[in-house]
């Protein structure tokens, strides 16, 4: 069923939909990587993906600070202490379960 709207309204929303993109981490690594190298220029970059100059700027931004966070110490640590945390609340749960059916 077609909804008739008025003609600057369908034109509207199709402008607003083309404008706002959800791309997925994997194009936005392949993006930023690609800036990174620095092999093309942004504008190039820019035009054979369809991104945003400044979009890819920001992408490229933050996979240098992540970056070396991926080779440290400090994340196998937060893992660690996140997965004792969950068998800790685990346990509490399971503890609490049985006094709740005893009663």
């Amino acid at each position: 069923m077609h909804v008739w709207l008025p003609r600057q309204v369908r034109r509207k929303e199709i402008i607003a939909s083309s404008l706002w993109k959800n791309h997925d981490a994997a194009y936005k690594a392949k993006v930023a990587l690609e800036a990174l190298k620095g092999e093309k220029t942004m504008t190039h970059i820019s035009s054979e993906y369809g991104v945003h100059v400044n979009q890819i700027r920001q992408w490229r931004q933050k996979l240098l600070e992540e970056l070396p966070g991926l080779f440290s110490d400090r994340r196998q640590k937060k893992d660690k202490e996140a997965e004792e945390m969950t068998s800790e609340l685990y346990r509490q749960i399971g503890q609490l379960k049985v006094e709740l059916d005893w009663l």
